[in-house]
């Protein structure tokens, strides 16, 4: 217990790396996400189509590739020419990739709503901007919650991909301390720390879909 105490101090300093990871990169993927899935199903065919190959190239291609592209190659790409630090670098590749994936569980949801109530609304006289924010995304919100639930935990653990940047994550401290005395026990404290933050997660949405089910009593 005596050795958990002295390491617990780093180990927290490098979970509070983690969850800010998270938590910035949730904030902007989802209204990212949300905004691409609109793209993705308007009747414009050039967005569209921009949108879907946007879609197919995150979404086909390593989170690692992204982050390492983002950080070392995007300085060298003609006409931008920007290099990040490593924790701006590492949210722009986060959120860009699960923009992606939030963009087509949005989509998904979208297109399970029954055409009627599109239909209904026209006759009422809302504009599609009046359909899709008081009729359609609210019951979108409640069918999307599961699969939004497994891509925020698969979050949690991907995050331990910016150890790359040399960037102290949990992970990165982990390692270190584990390199530097031989001890594999930062290893099982690690894994706590992972499955609390999942635990956590996998309550709030479990409560959220309690909620969101009393409307469809």
């Amino acid at each position: 217990m005596q050795y958990i105490s002295n390491i617990l101090p780093s180990m927290l300093a490098g979970t509070a790396v983690t969850l800010q990871m998270f938590f910035v990169t949730m904030v902007l993927s989802l209204p990212l996400g949300l905004c691409l899935a609109l793209i993705r199903i308007s009747g414009r065919r050039a967005v569209s189509g921009a949108a879907g190959v946007y879609i197919w190239l995150l979404r086909g291609t390593p989170l690692m590739l992204q982050l390492l592209f983002v950080y070392f190659g995007l300085p060298f790409v003609p006409y931008i020419g920007v290099r990040l630090d490593d924790f701006p670098a590492a949210v722009l590749a986060f959120v860009l990739n699960y923009a992606a994936y939030f963009a087509e569980i949005f989509r998904a949801g979208i297109q399970s709503i029954e055409r009627g109530q599109y239909e209904g609304a026209k006759v009422l006289g809302m504009t599609y901007l009046q359909t899709m924010r008081r009729i359609i995304l609210p019951q979108v919100m409640k069918r999307v919650l599961p699969p939004v639930s497994n891509e925020t935990i698969t979050l949690v653990k991907d995050t331990s991909l910016i150890y790359v940047l040399a960037m102290n994550d949990l992970l990165r401290t982990t390692r270190a301390i584990v390199q530097r005395d031989f001890n594999t026990t930062p290893f099982i404290v690690a894994a706590v720390f992972y499955l609390v933050m999942t635990l956590a997660l996998t309550w709030l949405f479990q409560k959220l879909e309690q909620r969101y089910a009393v409307y469809d009593e």
